[in-house]
């Protein structure tokens, strides 16, 4: 071989592993640039593809939603899976920010909201361990996800689109806002099935204190808990929370925003944990489920839940401590019935008080908004104002006040009405004789000539909600369903309020976390239902009432009207009445069982005995020091005409008077006995027949109508909560009918 040759093949030989490592490191040069290339196509599809920022909304309210008193005070936080309370920057302790920052993102400062050198450090770490991809997320980019994106996926393409919304949030918040934010939204863990959000909800859940109370290891400890609220909780894990706490205390020396000294001492501390009930605290329990209640109805479970509301409402928290203080110190005794108070703004139908004296922790059942009782002889209110507004004059319009026994009224055999204790007048008398005497015999024979439809309708538009059949009973207070407390202080606020109707508020506006606000919730919606001539005679007649009627012990002294009630066997007894300010219904009763009140302080009750001095008592502590107000005068007066009822004697001869009353004694000298226990009344035409109804005594030196033996026998309705009357077999067409009233 030529000397020649021979260099060719070692400069061949020599060039061979040469070339093929170069064009092995060109290859290789080519994947990854190929690959670098896909991946940074693959970043600027995901970028591309994921919505801005602009776009988004977050994903749920920040904080737990709120509810106020009249006064600002807060009676609460609405119970839901989330608790938090935002707080603003000056509120949390330095400590706290820092340990944040050292644990987290030492770099927050000066990163744009995405970290390159974590990522590639968590990226390569989480690649040699074989781990999903984890970590290296800025404090910004945990925000936008906490915000915007919901929980952690740990994929490639939630990072990138973290890292995008990271990086133009940062464009338009500072970074004091950018830290508030996530203080306030970030998990720290769930206790009782409840997760902290934020510093604030987290300090007073695991430390029972505010935030900016926290001392340096109590910071820490909180700082820590992000990574894994789980695994460092301190009421689960003590032990793991103390070395997650000391972890940060060192991470903050070593970043010198503590000195040596201070990490030591803190990390010597005890974990200081004491659970707290900050959340759970509530003040005015029934008027509070009432509001969740309402909140709900209108915007829906989901929006309550999700928090973040302020709800101010109407409630007068020195009102319901008055209320209480007077059913309390009335029904003083361990066997005494039960008491609700409500009381409205006759202006706007603010609900001002709604107290009772059942506490929340025995029955969380409303009693003054969802317990339906007879109202007994208070919904004559509402016969007297139908008659008023046809032109019934009170002062000359005269029924015969005797028993009427049954088959008085044509077409139902078994309706038979007895004044008290069998008991009869025997003689004739005007409707106002007739209220102040609360005489049911008269009110049933004025109900039959006005028709029950029409007090049915009256009804409806004085304030009354609950379904009613148009029974004869019905004028009498013997409903089927009975009524609530706060449905009857808004027929009492009609007439108050120069008969107009406000639906009863007990919300007055609602802030979202967007800063919307919900006024509507506070705008009266005012509806004339009486006219002023109507409402003004009818409070002449109920003042006359509390001066000499059947109300006497409620009086104050002040002006004021009201009108008492006391359904059958002494069930229920009533005190609805108001002044130009307020319109308070007191109810007294059993709420689990059907107890007749025969023998309460030494005494059988009705409306005018202890429910009487507890409206009394609760009236005079919320007018007192307050300049007494009249009665408006009524610039319009009514128009009576001659009203020639079928029982009625307004307009009649003396001879067809002196006929009516020798028929009403030769009734007595039948001595029927055609009353029968658990009959109900009879029906107006072409309904069913209703409860017995019955009156009841005033002034014990007068002679007074009373409770009928035969009426129906309510059945109790819903448990733990009020009555409601079981149907009863009256009349010819067999209705439905409750315990009647009383006076």
């Amino acid at each position: 071989m030529s000397r020649a040759a021979r260099q060719r093949r070692q400069r061949h030989n020599r060039t061979g592993p040469t070339r093929i490592l170069f064009v092995a490191a060109i290859a290789v040069a080519a994947t990854i640039l190929i690959g670098a290339i896909a991946a940074i196509g693959y970043v600027v599809h995901i970028t591309q593809s994921s919505p801005a920022l602009a776009s988004l909304r977050p994903i749920a309210g920040m904080g737990s939603s709120q509810v106020f008193a009249a006064d600002g005070t807060s009676l609460g936080f609405i119970q839901a899976n989330n608790l938090s309370t935002p707080v603003s920057w000056s509120e949390i302790p330095s400590n706290l920010k820092n340990a944040t920052i050292a644990i987290e993102d030492q770099r927050f400062y000066e990163n744009d909201g995405v970290d390159i050198t974590g990522i590639f450090r968590s990226a390569v770490k989480d690649f040699l361990n074989g781990q999903a991809l984890q970590g290296a997320s800025t404090i910004t980019m945990q925000l936008v996800r906490n915000l915007y994106l919901g929980n952690d996926q740990h994929t490639i393409k939630q990072k990138i689109q973290e890292a995008k919304l990271a990086i133009e949030y940062n464009k338009h918040h500072s970074k004091h806002a950018i830290l508030t934010a996530y203080l306030n939204s970030v998990a720290y863990g769930t206790v009782g099935g409840q997760t902290a959000l934020g510093v604030q909800a987290a300090a007073r859940i695991f430390f029972d204190k505010p935030v900016w109370e926290l001392d340096l290891a109590q910071s820490a400890l909180l700082a820590g808990l992000p990574q894994a609220p789980s695994q460092y909780n301190p009421i689960l894990d003590p032990s793991a929370a103390r070395q997650r706490r000391n972890e940060v205390l060192t991470k903050m020396a070593q970043l010198h925003y503590i000195t040596t000294a201070a990490e030591e001492h803190a990390q010597a501390a005890p974990l200081q944990v004491k659970l707290g009930d900050f959340y759970s605290q509530r003040l005015e329990n029934f008027f509070f489920e009432y509001v969740r209640e309402k909140l709900i109805e209108r915007y829906g479970a989901n929006t309550v839940a999700e928090g973040g509301l302020k709800v101010y409402t109407t409630i007068n928290l020195k009102m319901q401590r008055l209320a209480r203080k007077a059913i309390a110190t009335v029904l003083n005794e361990h066997e005494d019935p039960a008491a609700a108070v409500v009381t409205l703004n006759p202006a706007n139908g603010d609900i001002e008080a709604m107290a009772e004296s059942e506490s929340y922790e025995h029955s969380q059942y409303n009693l003054a908004a969802d317990g339906h009782r007879q109202p007994g002889s208070t919904f004559k209110a509402i016969d007297l104002a139908d008659a008023l507004s046809r032109g019934v004059d009170p002062s000359s319009t005269n029924y015969f006040s005797h028993t009427l026994e049954p088959g008085w009224l044509t077409g139902y055999p078994t309706y038979e009405v007895k004044t008290f204790e069998g008991t009869s007048l025997d003689r004739s008398i005007n409707l106002v004789q007739a209220t102040l005497a609360s005489d049911n015999t008269v009110y049933a024979q004025l109900a039959a000539d006005l028709g029950e439809s029409t007090i049915t309708q009256t009804a409806y538009k004085m304030g009354v909600k609950t379904h009613l059949s148009s029974y004869p009973a019905e004028a009498l207070g013997g409903l089927t369903l009975g009524v609530t407390p706060l449905e009857m202080a808004d027929v009492y606020a009609t007439l108050a309020d120069g008969g107009w109707r406000n639906s009863p508020i007990a919300i007055t506006k609602v802030v979202f976390p967007d800063s919307h606000v919900d006024t509507s919730w506070g705008t009266p919606h005012r509806v004339r239902a009486l006219s002023e001539a109507v409402t003004a005679e009818e409070t002449s007649i109920l003042e006359q009432n509390v001066q000499s009627g059947t109300a006497t012990r409620s009086a104050i002294n002040c002006p004021t009207a009201a009108k008492t009630g006391t359904t059958s066997e002494l069930v229920d007894a009533w005190l609805d009445g108001y002044t130009p300010d307020f319109s308070t219904v007191v109810w007294m009763g059993y709420p689990n069982k059907r107890v007749s009140m025969t023998d309460v302080h030494g005494e059988p009750q009705q409306g005018g005995y202890l429910p009487a001095e507890i409206w009394h008592d609760y009236m005079a502590s919320v007018t007192e020091g307050k300049p007494c107000v009249p009665f408006p005068e009524a610039k319009e007066t009514i128009s009576y005409e001659p009203f020639f009822g079928k029982f009625a004697t307004t307009g009649a001869s003396e001879a067809a008077r002196q006929a009516q009353l020798s028929e009403a004694s030769e009734h007595h000298k039948k001595k029927s006995q055609h009353s029968q226990s658990g009959h109900g009344t009879g029906g107006s035409p072409g309904g069913g027949g209703n409860g017995g109804a019955t009156t009841e005594p005033s002034a014990p030196a007068e002679t007074h109508v009373g409770a009928e033996p035969g009426a129906a026998t309510p059945t109790p309705g819903t448990p733990g909560g009020p009555q409601a009357s079981s149907p009863g077999s009256g009349g010819n067409s067999g209705g439905s009918g409750g315990g009647a009233g009383q006076g």
